[in-house]
């Protein structure tokens, strides 16, 4: 047979020989990084270095049609690329331009493409998908009474886009996202192009400044109002918050840039392009430090709900998550501890200062439970792996009020000073980096003028609570121990929450509802 086209002749070509790789390669399977708790999430061999997301709204049941492009650098000699991603289904894959074989292997994208990438090569990825919110509850697209939002914390991102969903690996991103002309969308970071509108849809753009993990993603669509505003050296403020709720909810808005310089006293400047809190109509049961977007409840803000102060400790918390978290990232999943535990700790200074909850009273009342809590959920930095079926997952008390009782022990053991120039040094050092636990240890040995390793190592990793510096009066009594799942005195049982902590996708945690 002649073949008389061109382009038909190199389709069949590509087709022979994505054929001919795919019969030499052994199966694929799914991959990851190695991490502990998470084994399969994240891959080797490539470093993501931008996301290009495009999403297509039609309403919070109907998968939106969606387009990720994919550029990143190859570290090995690739025949294969493993992608995270599920609750969505292909259409067609690229790689450098040039279709790739596609199969779905676990929860992993396995894409074979018709010749290998070199070492250091540039990797152009597209996926052509569906993103489907008609999820399991266990985290992704979250729908709201007039749109969807995002909560990707800690392993759900790939639920929404093909992505390298580990924390150790960030970008930057780009999102573009259409929905009905009634509607707004937003995302992370600026807006980067005036939003345009084509008969009766409008594509809004925006793109961050600064890497960031696929778990801290925001999309969020809705009949939302954009309220603009300026915090500390002319910081950009956008809140996000339902059309409707706009007027109650100012007095909340207006104390984001008073947060911001209260922080920044602490560890210094803000460390993103702009800042503020997306407030949605959604029931969730936590709060999320999505970067420079933080997600909240709206019932959060009820005026028959929780006190003003507790509030304010909470939005304080999410705020504190972009510095800690967000800017400096965990190198792996056992680090979450450093995400948490200064969230929670400076929630806890904040409500100090207010005079509502001392911070000595909390602390205390943690290291009365710290024994209960390592025994159900591991120490603070080697935490047990979510439980089959268990909605709490990592974000149990131990990584939250117990974490924050490994701050004031430290800081008990060296010094008000000391402990200042480390949480100083340590968002500065690793700004938009990774950084764990050992990370940590060396870094504080080095501003305390000692090693601070035998001391810590049982805070961090040991089965029992240390004895706590400066207060040979307190004790982890095996006695009036709070059982689990039963609410103890300022804390929350799941599915309530109550003031003085915080708490985890799907489940109230040590006290309260921010993760």
């Amino acid at each position: 047979m002649q073949l008389s086209s061109p382009r038909l002749r190199a389709a069949l070509l590509a087709a022979a020989s994505l054929t001919l790789v795919a019969a030499v390669l052994p199966p694929p399977k799914p991959l990851g990084i190695g991490d502990r708790l998470f084994p399969e999430l994240g891959n080797p061999g490539y470093d993501v270095l931008a996301y290009d997301l495009s999403f297509t709204y039609k309403d919070n049941l109907t998968p939106l049609d969606a387009v990720t492009v994919i550029d990143a650098r190859a570290l090995e000699p690739l025949e294969r690329v493993n992608l995270d991603f599920t609750h969505g289904k292909v259409a067609s894959a690229e790689v450098n331009g040039e279709p790739a074989r596609f199969e779905s292997v676990g929860e992993d994208l396995v894409l074979t493409p018709p010749r290998a990438v070199a070492e250091g090569g540039a990797l152009r990825i597209t996926i052509r998908h569906t993103s489907d919110p008609r999820g399991r509850g266990d985290g992704g697209w979250v729908p709201t009474e007039d749109g969807l939002a995002m909560a990707n914390q800690a392993d759900a991102a790939h639920r929404v886009f093909p992505c390298n969903d580990h924390p150790a690996d960030k970008a930057l991103f780009t999102f573009r996202i259409t929905a009905p002309a009634a509607l707004t969308a937003v995302a992370n970071g600026l807006q980067a192009a005036p939003a345009r509108r084509s008969g009766p849809s409008t594509t809004w753009t925006y793109r961050t400044r600064h890497p960031m993990a696929t778990e801290l993603a925001q999309v969020s669509v809705g009949r939302s109002a954009v309220v603009h505003g300026t915090g500390p050296h002319g910081l950009p403020l956008r809140d996000v918050v339902p059309a409707e709720d706009r007027q109650r909810l100012d007095p909340w808005l207006k104390k984001t840039a008073g947060h911001i310089a209260w922080m920044e006293e602490r560890v210094g400047r803000y460390p993103f392009e702009n800042y503020g809190v997306l407030i949605a109509r959604a029931t969730t049961g936590f709060e999320l430090e999505t970067q420079t977007l933080s997600l909240f409840e709206s019932s959060l803000f009820s005026s028959e709900g929780y006190p003003e102060w507790y509030v304010e400790a909470v939005m304080v918390h999410e705020l504190a998550h972009q510095w800690f978290g967000d800017s400096v990232s965990p190198r792996t999943w056992s680090d979450l501890w450093l995400n948490e535990g200064h969230a929670t700790w400076y929630e806890a200074l904040y409500a100090d200062g207010l005079g509502k909850y001392s911070l000595e009273r909390r602390m205390r009342e943690a290291y009365q439970r710290s024994d209960q809590w390592r025994a159900a959920g591991g120490p603070p930095a080697a935490p047990k792996a979510a439980a089959p079926g268990e909605k709490i997952g990592l974000f149990r008390p131990v990584v939250y009020d117990g974490a924050a009782l490994i701050l004031y022990a430290l800081r008990q053991e060296i010094g008000a000073q000391a402990f200042e120039r480390i949480e100083r040094r340590w968002v500065t050092q690793y700004r938009d980096g990774i950084a764990g636990t050992a990370d940590f240890v060396r870094l504080a040995s080095q501003e305390a003028g000692r090693d601070l390793g035998p001391f810590l190592e049982p805070w961090l990793y040991g089965a029992k609570t240390p004895p706590m510096p400066g207060h040979p009066e307190w004790s982890a009594p095996a006695a009036d121990r709070t059982a689990p799942g039963k609410a103890a005195p300022g804390k929350a049982a799941p599915g309530k929450a109550a003031p003085g902590g915080t708490a985890a996708p799907g489940s109230a945690g040590p006290g309260g509802k921010s993760v």
